[in-house]
């Protein structure tokens, strides 16, 4: 994707009804497009409920179950540079269906893996596809939304991303319960765990085919000479009423004054360094990571089978966590542009600290037992308590902050390229965390929460000292 440098429409006059009456079909056309963003939650925290059957039917040690599990997110590193490129070239529609058919040969071919390696595979497909969606969603809804709903709009794509997760864990316990109550059982000749992987088809079938009914992204079709095509999808999303050709116009102006960053508009310019805000953003990614939100989302099953819970019921806390992200997701949503960005990372910093220094101090309690851990049942009930507050502060805060710093703080001149290094630290930064949390949790799980307890400690400062609001500025004075 490349860098706007001009102008931006204005809202549509309070008031206009024929801006209203188009609404349902603006409506539609988000949600289907921000179905890529519920397969990107849906695909990245299904793993969850699969875990220990993979452990179990595979044998495998916590080494490898975690290589497993990150798996996906280089692929989704990649994804997402491949899905800008793709969406110039071939468009946003077909980079939707490229994505959809790849969530579907992923599920697939997760559902009948027979090694841990072809499974990695399969996971690396997969991410590429949330790769893809995760920058194609956005994108396209920004580009074919009119002015006045464009706000609202693209948050859909961050909402259907939690509602992905949250279905993942209703799909991952209700599938648990048909095969009898472990992820080992089998259903219809399969484990449950399979089907859980295999799950995620149905909504990408459901992905691709939404994709053939909604129009190509106005934008596209200027840069490529079919502004007749143009025209009537401005005239089917905006209404009859809009002046199409004022938006034509206004999109060619655009498209004429862009520019193509590169890597080295990045650095300072003795070229020795990068510039600060862009260390700004990658330390933004980085700790969104390593206060480890994707343990919860991604070994939440294991970690409390691992203290003793069964597996209904592992899964089924996992679920309430889903929900509580969603809750505090849709607390962000609206308070980020009422009391400010700085305000709600300061207070999400400050709660995620103190939730996940008593998450640690309550898993110093577990005693070890033939290879179990055990909680006393007071801190059992206190650790899950602290969790699932613990997501509730993160999704009210770094979860939907970040997005919104990363898209506002850099300049025009280089806001394309600096988005997508920081978005790339904080893919490496995921995968970090996520491939090393199984030996961490072996080794102690009371340490592990502690070392992402000192990473939200450490996010305090950094947020105070060094991030700047943006709340109500535009654009064009980020300098």
């Amino acid at each position: 994707m490349t860098t706007r440098t001009g102008r931006e429409s204005g809202p549509n006059p309070p008031g206009d009804s024929a801006a209203a009456r188009v609404a349902p079909r603006i409506v539609f056309i988000a949600a289907a497009a921000a179905l890529g963003g519920f397969l990107f939650g849906y695909d990245s925290a299904v793993i969850n409920g699969a875990v220990t059957g993979i452990q179990h039917d595979f044998n495998v040690g916590s080494g490898t179950t975690g290589f497993v599990v990150a798996a996906a997110l280089p692929g989704a590193a990649a994804g997402a540079i491949a899905g800008g490129w793709m969406a110039d070239r071939i468009g946003r529609i077909r980079a939707m269906q490229i994505a959809a058919v790849l969530f579907i040969i992923s599920g697939i071919g997760s559902m009948f893996a027979f090694q841990p390696w072809d499974l990695t595979i399969w996971r690396i497909l997969g991410g590429f596809a949330i790769g893809i969606a995760s920058v194609i969603g956005p994108a396209y809804i920004a580009e074919v939304s009119p002015p006045a709903f464009r706000g609202r709009l693209t948050s859909f794509q961050q909402l259907a991303i939690v509602l992905g997760i949250a279905i993942s864990a209703l799909v991952n316990y209700l599938i648990n319960q048909w095969a009898g109550g472990t992820n080992t059982d089998h259903l219809g000749g399969l484990a449950a765990w399979r089907w859980m992987l295999g799950a995620e088809v149905i909504p990408a079938i459901l992905y691709g085919v939404l994709s053939t009914m909604i129009p190509e992204s106005p934008r596209f079709l200027v840069a490529n000479g079919e502004d007749d095509r143009a025209r009537e999808v401005l005239a089917e999303v905006e209404g009859t009423h809009a002046n199409v050709a004022d938006r034509i116009a206004e999109i060619r102006d655009q498209l004429a004054g862009e520019v193509k960053p590169k890597l080295a508009d990045l650095l300072t310019p003795s070229r020795k360094n990068l510039l600060a805000v862009v260390w700004i953003g990658i330390g933004l990614s980085v700790l969104q990571q390593f206060v480890g939100i994707n343990v919860i989302f991604y070994y939440s099953s294991l970690l409390w089978q691992s203290v003793g819970i069964d597996t209904s019921n592992s899964l089924l806390i996992s679920m309430i966590s889903a929900a509580v992200n969603i809750a505090g997701t849709v607390v962000a949503m609206a308070l980020v542009d009422r009391i400010g960005r700085r305000p709600l990372l300061l207070i999400g910093s400050v709660g995620m600290a103190v939730t996940l220094g008593l998450c640690a101090w309550m898993f110093s309690y577990g005693t070890h037992a033939n290879g179990k851990t055990t909680l006393p049942k007071a801190q059992g009930v206190t650790a899950l308590l602290g969790a699932n507050a613990y997501v509730f502060f993160f999704a009210m805060s770094w979860g939907v902050v970040v997005w919104v710093l990363l898209g506002e703080m850099f300049p025009n001149r280089i806001r394309a390229v600096a988005l997508s290094v920081a978005a790339s630290a904080q893919w490496l930064a995921n995968w970090l965390v996520t491939v090393s949390f199984p030996s961490l949790s072996r080794w102690s799980l009371a340490g592990a929460y502690s070392l992402y307890a000192i990473a939200a400690a450490v996010s305090i400062p950094f947020v105070y000292y060094l991030v700047r609001e943006t709340k109500g500025k535009t654009l064009e004075s980020m300098g």
